[in-house]
């Protein structure tokens, strides 16, 4: 069997070439942002500056590769509970945040309102920013906005709260 004889230049050319793709593959992979972890609510500070912490506020949110289940409760002064619960899939790109919503649940004693179901399995997208080590996009069903840096993320309701989580180690 004979041997194939490929010139010098042949193998700069298909070096440069398996560099190029391999480099291409490295920089789509680090700049495929993951939010997958489990976070708790730290605080959440109301317009007026009051800042509510747990008991008084609490909440559990986790992403997995492709699922995301929030949970919060908020308990007023005279013992009335607020809370909302969220399962959802979704996919996150460099430029986009994709949710499918499964079932949520808002529950309003404080306000004297009968339980909310959504089950209507609807899907949106948003635009991602991703500048430095943040991400930022607003969460398609919720009103937040939300920037995820390092192991926090602040999610902001224009006009009626700044929340701030931080991933459970």
């Amino acid at each position: 069997m004979k041997r194939a004889h490929f010139p010098r230049q042949f193998w700069s050319l298909f070096g440069v070439l398996v560099g190029m793709v391999l480099l291409g593959t490295l920089s789509a992979v680090a700049q495929t942002p993951s939010i997958e972890g489990t976070y708790q609510l730290l605080s959440r500070t109301l317009p007026n500056g009051t800042m509510l912490k747990p008991p008084e506020i609490m909440g559990l949110w986790t992403y997995t590769k492709s699922h995301r289940n929030f949970n919060i409760v908020l308990k007023d002064a005279t013992g009335k509970y607020s809370s909302f619960s969220l399962v959802s899939t979704y996919t996150l790109t460099a430029t986009e945040y994709s949710e499918t919503l499964r079932f949520s649940l808002f529950t309003d004693q404080i306000g004297g309102k009968e339980p909310v179901y959504d089950l209507a399995g609807k899907t949106q997208s948003v635009p991602v920013k991703m500048d430095g080590g943040r991400l930022h996009f607003k969460l398609p069903f919720d009103p937040p906005a939300v920037v995820f840096e390092g192991t926090k993320i602040t999610a902001t309701a224009e006009g009626n709260f700044v929340d701030v989580w931080e991933k459970v180690p």
